[in-house]
């Protein structure tokens, strides 16, 4: 059975987005991941879709959106909730249905780099491997072979892997 997972930013435009393509790309269909941020910036960083199309990932379909519609009518049934920047994880977030799992995997937004475009650039790639190991990370674990309490603590450990905010 697939388990929905979302990705939670402020802006919905680089880390999340970046998170969502890989944990898709990479999950076999265990997963079904979805982005959405508190303040949406209503369109995906061009710097992101540039890094995932570098790592050969799709970069069709993205799109900045409010995590507003995960808590509507209709909305998919939510497994876990993960935020990757700060102030997306101090904002009192919508109600989920299902009372998912909720944790914090806070990395430096990418988007804030300053420099040339190579140095930029280099920053979104720092992003896209912090994200991808995390990820990887969490793949394998094997969440029927935990306990509820050492599932969430292996998930909180992944957001305190290097690189963490």
């Amino acid at each position: 059975m697939t388990k929905n997972i979302l990705i939670l930013c402020t802006g919905n435009s680089c880390r999340s987005i970046i998170a969502e393509a890989v944990l898709n790309a990479k999950s076999n269909g265990r997963f079904k991941a979805y982005s959405a941020g508190s303040r949406p910036a209503g369109k995906p960083n061009p710097q992101a879709l540039t890094v995932l199309s570098n790592h050969g990932l799709g970069t069709n379909g993205y799109r900045s959106k409010s995590w507003d519609e995960f808590s509507a009518p209709g909305a998919p049934h939510l497994d876990l909730v993960i935020t990757v920047c700060s102030s997306a994880a101090g904002e009192t977030c919508p109600v989920w249905f299902g009372a998912p799992l909720q944790v914090h995997w806070g990395i430096p937004d990418p988007a804030d780099a300053i420099g040339t475009e190579t140095e930029i650039a280099a920053a979104f790639e720092l992003t896209y491997h912090q994200l991808d190991q995390r990820i990887s990370a969490f793949l394998a674990l094997d969440e029927g072979q935990m306990s509820s309490s050492d599932y969430k603590s292996a998930l909180v450990a992944i957001g305190k892997m290097e690189g963490a905010e």
